[in-house]
C-alpha cells in the first residue's frame, strides 16, 4: 500500500494503486457493500509454503434498513465465508465486536500493509485502529488461545503414550474464522500419519506466532504482521510441537513470560465509545 492507512494525512490505498474514495474500490454484495478486504494468514505472515492458500478477510456493511428492521440483531452479527478463494466477511456490527475483544485474527485487518478493497467507510474504521486493542484483552486472546492448544497438544501426545509423531492435533476447526496458516507444504510424510503431523506442526507454528505477535503488540501498540524474518525459528517450533511435545511446552513457557513480563503501552480497556461513534456515523451515511 503507498500510503499507510491511519496515518496522519495519509490516504488508505487499495492493492492495485487506486486511493481509498476513488470508486473503483467498491464491491456490492448481497448482504451490502465491502468497505475493506486484504489478505491474511500464512501469505501476511511471510511463511507460506507450496502447499498455502490465499486467505482473504474483510468487512461489510449491510445497508441501514436492514439494520433497522426486525433481523437487526441477525444482520449486524452476520459473517460470510466462501472458498476459492478462501474468503471471510464479517458484517461491520460483528467485526467491530470482535476487535474490540482483541481477538488476533480480526485485529490484524487493520495493520495490513496494502488492500485489496478500502473504501472511505473502510479508511475510517483504520483511522481508529488504535481504539479496539487493549493490555486485558490483547493478553487474555493472544495467550489464552495459545496456552490452550499447546496444553491440548501435549495433553494429546500423552494419551497417546508418547508417540508425538503419529499424535493427532488439539479438537477444534482452525484457530480463528478468516483462515490461518495453511499445513506446511515443505513437509515430508505422507498418508494419515503425514497430514497428522503437518498439521500438529501447523498448529506448533501459529502458537508461537501469536505470542510473538501479542508480545510486539502490547509493547508497542501496533500489530506485527510480517513475521518472516523469524521464519526459521517458528518453522522449528512447529517441529519441535510434533516431534517433543514436552520440550515444545518448555518453548511455550519461555515465550509465556516473556509476553507475562512486557510493559504494556496499551490502555487497559478499549475505547468503545470511539468505535460506537464511527459506527453510528457509518450507519448513518449508509
Amino acid at each position: 500500500m503507498t500510503g499507510t492507512a491511519g496515518d496522519d494525512g495519509a490516504r488508505a490505498r487499495t492493492a492495485d494503486g487506486g486511493a481509498a474514495g476513488d470508486g473503483d474500490g467498491r464491491v456490492e454484495t448481497v448482504d451490502g457493500t465491502v468497505i475493506l478486504e486484504g489478505v491474511v494468514g500464512s501469505v501476511a505472515y511471510g511463511l507460506a509454503t507450496g502447499g498455502s492458500d490465499v486467505d482473504l478477510l474483510g468487512v461489510y456493511q449491510a445497508p441501514t434498513h436492514r439494520v433497522l428492521g426486525l433481523d437487526g440483531p441477525a444482520v449486524t452479527s452476520a459473517s460470510r465465508v466462501t472458498t476459492g478463494p478462501d474468503r471471510t466477511l464479517h458484517e461491520l456490527g460483528k467485526y467491530a465486536t470482535l476487535a474490540l475483544r482483541s481477538n488476533p485474527t480480526v485485529l490484524e485487518l487493520l495493520w495490513l500493509p496494502e488492500y485489496r478493497v478500502c473504501t472511505p467507510a473502510g479508511a475510517a474504521l483504520l483511522a481508529v485502529r488504535d481504539a479496539f486493542p487493549s493490555s486485558a484483552a490483547v493478553r487474555r486472546a493472544y495467550l489464552g488461545y495459545a496456552h490452550q492448544q499447546a496444553t491440548k497438544l501435549v495433553a494429546r501426545h500423552r494419551a497417546a503414550g508418547g508417540a508425538g509423531r503419529a499424535g493427532a492435533p488439539a479438537d477444534g476447526a482452525e484457530p480463528d474464522e478468516a483462515g490461518g496458516e495453511a499445513a506446511g507444504g515443505e513437509l515430508a510424510g505422507g498418508g494419515a500419519a503425514g497430514v497428522r503431523r503437518r498439521r500438529i506442526e501447523k498448529h506448533g507454528r501459529h502458537c508461537l506466532r501469536l505470542l510473538r505477535q501479542g508480545r510486539h503488540l502490547l509493547a508497542t501498540g501496533e500489530v506485527l504482521i510480517d513475521v518472516g524474518d523469524a521464519r526459521e525459528e517458528i518453522f522449528a517450533a512447529g517441529r519441535l510441537a510434533a516431534e517433543d511435545p514436552e520440550g515444545y511446552l518448555e518453548l511455550f513457557e519461555r515465550e509465556r513470560e516473556r509476553l507475562e513480563g512486557v510493559r504494556s503501552v496499551l490502555p487497559e480497556h478499549p475505547d468503545r465509545r470511539r468505535v460506537d461513534a464511527l459506527v453510528v456515523a457509518l450507519r448513518g451515511a449508509g
